[in-house]
């Protein structure tokens, strides 16, 4: 809060291709939608779960789980398809046999750009949808560019950002300050910025700590 007891902070950090962060997002909707009594500013922050990924992996998304957690491509697989029906609850269209796994870093510095226009949450559904349900490449500069324009963002804005480094400092710092706070997971939410959220908790939860993070009388400066 910044002293105003009608308005409430909600920071959260994650990746846009982080299935759990999409859950969690759904999850925080279906909480703020029971949570009417106070205005609500929601910032999402940066956190990439893999910051040396390659603009894109060699193979499909099952081999490429399978190498990261040591296991079949048959478990990859069966990973995937349970994620899949975890999404199916929460009305996403995951589809993580067609996902393209790559770095992240020029989607959030998108997400960042999109923050300074008021679309923030809108870049972050549509980069998300992509990844998971559409099988786009979230690194691929073109792909980036069209995302964004049919977001709403200027598309000289977005070609200069993918030209230079723009946006790159606030990701990291996001980055870093996850670092001093501990986050090792994600998604992860800070209510208020004194109660915290690990991980795609339930939407009564998420609720129960917006209620508390708003009842509670704001520490004194």
């Amino acid at each position: 809060m910044s002293g105003d007891s009608d308005t409430l902070d909600i920071d959260v950090w994650s990746d846009v291709a982080c299935p759990w962060c999409y859950v969690g997002k759904r999850r925080l909707e279906a909480a703020l939608e029971r949570f009417d009594a106070a205005d609500v500013t929601l910032t999402w922050h940066s956190f990439e779960l893999d910051p040396n990924a390659p603009a894109a992996y060699r193979g499909d998304a099952a081999s490429n789980l399978a190498a990261k957690y040591g296991t079949s491509e048959e478990q990859a697989l069966e990973m995937l398809d349970r994620m899949t029906e975890l999404g199916a609850d929460e009305g996403l269209d995951l589809k993580g046999r067609s996902t393209r796994p790559g770095n992240t870093f020029d989607a959030h510095r998108i997400i960042r750009l999109a923050l300074e226009h008021g679309l923030q949450g809108e870049m972050k559904e549509r980069l998300m949808r992509a990844y998971f349900s559409e099988g786009e490449l979230v690194s691929d500069h073109d792909v980036l560019r069209r995302l964004a324009v049919e977001v709403g963002l200027p598309e000289d804005q977005v070609l200069e950002l993918l030209a230079g480094d723009a946006f790159s400092d606030e990701v990291r710092t996001d980055e870093y300050t996850a670092s001093r706070l501990g986050i090792d997971g994600v998604p992860f939410f800070i209510f208020d910025r004194r109660y915290a959220v690990k991980g795609a908790q339930s939407s009564a939860h998420l609720l129960e700590a917006l209620r508390r993070a708003h009842a509670e009388p704001p520490p004194a400066p």
